[in-house]
């Protein structure tokens, strides 16, 4: 069933990982002061498919979900049962972004759902110079 959502892993290595760790911290520090489980980073699929997503908002300049369905059937491919996922632009801080999604109730909830492990897609553009951020999460 591999073949309908081939990812290449390799995509990882592109991941800002100092800032997903610092995006990782804050938010897992918010999970447990709400007494929920914290996240286990996934640094292979999940964070590929991020950084696959992130890469497509940077070349069509535009924040989206589009192709939601291909990150979430390919991670469902490899055993999980729900998927979602926030997005973000323009923030220059692990701390800017994680208020930012905090305070919106959408992202929100999304952070304090039961799901166990997250993947990242954090890129900066070259041709703006600012962030652009996936956060894919799972169970």
């Amino acid at each position: 069933m591999d073949n309908d959502y081939n990812i290449d892993l390799a995509l990882v290595n592109q991941n800002n990982w100092s800032m997903s760790n610092d995006i990782l911290y804050l938010i897992n520090q918010y999970r447990a002061k709400e007494g929920k489980s914290v996240f286990v980073k996934d640094t292979l699929y999940a964070t590929a498919y991020a950084v696959k997503h992130t890469k497509h908002m940077i070349s069509t300049n535009n924040v989206s979900h589009d192709y939601f369905y291909y990150r979430s059937n390919g991670l469902k491919d490899k055993g999980a049962i729900k998927v979602s996922e926030n997005v973000a632009y323009g923030y220059s801080s692990a701390n800017s972004v994680v208020n930012a999604w905090l305070g919106s109730e959408s992202h929100r909830k999304v952070i304090e759902e039961d799901y166990s492990n997250v993947g990242f897609g954090v890129l900066k553009s070259l041709s703006n110079n600012r962030y652009y951020f996936t956060m894919l999460f799972y169970k």
